[in-house]
């Protein structure tokens, strides 16, 4: 197992990982992990065995748009229709 990186370091790195999103963007593991299964939460993988990797500027982009579509009253489908245009 792996150390966890200093939140320095996460700030300095370009991609980051499930967890590490979890901790910037304040929301919970479960909720991202949803989120990319439903296809609104991009990643790259280079090959199914490595970790998911998320870039950091645009995923936490992407979270606060969820976050304020949600606060309306949007629902997941509404979202993923509103993340498609963009």
């Amino acid at each position: 197992m792996s150390r966890r990186r200093s939140m320095e370091k996460i700030m300095e790195s370009d991609y980051v990982t499930i967890s590490e999103l979890v901790r910037l963007s304040e929301m919970r593991y479960s909720t991202l992990k949803y989120y990319t299964e439903q296809g609104i939460l991009p990643f790259d993988q280079e090959d199914t065995r490595l970790t998911r990797r998320y870039p950091r500027i645009s995923s936490l982009e992407r979270l606060a748009l969820i976050r304020q579509l949600k606060e309306r009253g949007y629902t997941i489908e509404e979202i993923k229709e509103q993340m498609q245009k963009s």
